[in-house]
């Protein structure tokens, strides 16, 4: 009887690291996550990561054949299987991550950053399944995106294109973790949004409910649930969000000429408070040419696991790639 085909698809964050089996339909058959324990070496990650699979591999329902395995990693280099410099992670300057992992499975192994595996996840299991281009943006603690044109994710020579996240909004404008002044992602993620909502109460005297909560204890979420009972400091703050994101999108939709972009992330739970604007706003900065051309969806697999999807969507598209060059080579 012939194994079920599956990929292991595994995305490493700075609190806890997910992983999962995955068939080629996208159903997860079996999924966990660890403790990323972001304060001991890459080593001791790898050692509890193989004890995970392997915990993991026990608990499947069927018989299974792995064909490779994708990893998502902050500041990971598609080209050199390297994690380099990773924010929230004291692993030192270069990680080989994927030889590191190889050493217990030899299978083909793909790492990339996570925004860039959502966006493949998208393009294989969630909304962009018909499309060849589209910018994936995910809305968490940070500002990520994934640039696809013509089928391809877009990495540049180096590895890391496509961080929308650390384009200039105002040169002198709020301190980014990177090291720079006034990035997107300071003004436009759960973080971003938190200090637009304290500069806004600080700005106007109307009243809010926000206004009796402590910076340290403000989430995203309670700015969300603040602004769908209408109250006005959230709303505007949305507004204030939605301008600034909308701007930066319309520069790069110039760029590459995007059939759609795709939002992802816990903002997005805001609905029409989020959409409306960016909406109103994208059209209003877009140049002629572009105008009306462009779809603002929400992403297709919000209420999956994204990060294990979109990390084995990235080992399932090698794979794919690998069998169109045989195929080709053949003829």
């Amino acid at each position: 009887m012939s194994k079920l085909e599956v990929t292991l698809g595994i995305d490493i964050g700075g609190t806890n690291t997910k992983l999962g089996f995955v068939d080629r339909e996208g159903n997860t058959l079996a999924e966990s996550s660890i403790s990323t324990h972001s304060e001991k070496p890459a080593s001791d990650f790898v050692a509890h990561l193989h004890k995970a699979i392997q915990a993991l591999w026990k608990t499947l329902p069927v018989e299974v054949e792995l064909k490779g395995i994708g990893m998502g990693a902050p500041n990971a280099n598609y080209y050199r299987g390297t994690v380099e410099r990773p924010p929230n992670l004291d692993w030192g300057d270069e990680t080989p991550l994927v030889a590191m992992v190889k050493k217990h499975y030899n299978v083909p192994i793909v790492i990339t950053n996570d925004a860039n595996a959502a966006a493949l996840g998208e393009m294989k299991f969630g909304v962009a399944q018909a499309m060849k281009n589209f910018i994936m943006i995910t809305l968490g603690t940070g500002l990520g995106s994934g640039i696809v044109v013509n089928g391809e994710l877009v990495y540049g020579h180096d590895g890391f294109a496509g961080e929308l996240g650390h384009t200039i909004v105002n040169i002198n404008g709020r301190h980014c973790g990177c090291g720079r002044r006034g990035c997107l992602e300071t003004y436009v993620s759960a973080t971003g949004i938190r200090r637009t909502v304290y500069k806004l109460l600080a700005d106007y005297t109307e009243d809010s409910e926000m206004r009796r909560v402590s910076f340290d204890d403000l989430s995203a979420e309670m700015i969300t649930e603040a602004a769908l009972r209408g109250d006005k400091i959230a709303i505007e703050a949305f507004e204030y969000t939605s301008r600034i994101l909308a701007m930066k999108l319309a520069d790069a939709v110039a760029h590459t000429s995007p059939e759609a972009i795709i939002l992802f992330g816990g903002l997005t739970k805001a609905g029409q408070v989020l959409f409306a604007p960016v909406q109103k706003h994208l059209e209003s900065f877009l140049m002629n040419i572009y105008k009306g051309k462009i779809k603002l969806i929400r992403s297709g697999i919000m209420d999956k696991n994204v990060a294990v999807l979109g990390a084995s969507a990235l080992i399932w598209n090698e794979l794919e790639k690998a069998e169109r060059l045989d195929k080709t080579h053949v003829h």
